[in-house]
């Protein structure tokens, strides 16, 4: 494969979001790229190009240790790519939500548990490089292999504090 084939470029793009280093997202990264799920992620993860894509890859492996993407397909189609995958990882970390206004509105505490979850990624390429992401992810299927879902009156009490904790950290 070709830097300029289309999924190897998607591909290397969706790995390196979870362990890639920074130099591989830029490689693969349109300057002017968006990532479309930013709307529920920190405010530096929703401008354009590399530095938002970093930052959303920053936010999640605070989370989550031991980050994997791992491809299972790829369709290419004109300039638009789909890869089906599986995410998997161990939560490590609290993993903070935020709403549109990029307010902190959840934070899960950390389980110290493993998931593995199938995703579908979608990427619009231009100029050989990632100009457009979005995904259709198993959330439920995260929560509650995390033990998010359904939550123990423990479990809700730690994610109380860790919100409280995520929210003196934001206003510091």
């Amino acid at each position: 494969m070709t830097m300029s084939d289309p999924v190897e470029i998607a591909v290397r793009a969706m790995t390196a979001m979870g362990s890639g280093t920074r130099a591989d997202m830029v490689a693969v990264t349109h300057p002017d790229a968006v990532n479309r799920e930013a709307i529920n992620e920190p405010p530096e993860c929703r401008g354009r190009g590399p530095d938002a894509m970093w930052a959303t890859a920053i936010w999640l492996r605070t989370a989550f240790s031991d980050l994997r993407h791992t491809p299972h397909d790829a369709v290419a189609q004109g300039d638009l790519v789909v890869i089906h995958a599986t995410m998997s990882g161990t939560q490590t970390g609290p993993f903070v939500a935020y709403d549109e206004k990029a307010s902190i509105t959840k934070v899960f505490a950390p389980t110290g548990r493993d998931f593995a979850v199938t995703q579908t990624h979608w990427f619009r390429l231009q100029d050989d490089l990632c100009i457009e992401h979005w995904a259709n992810r198993d959330d439920l299927g995260m929560g509650e292999q995390l033990g998010w879902v359904p939550p123990t009156p423990l479990y809700l009490l730690r994610c109380a504090r860790a919100k409280r904790t995520a929210l003196r950290a934001e206003r510091m």
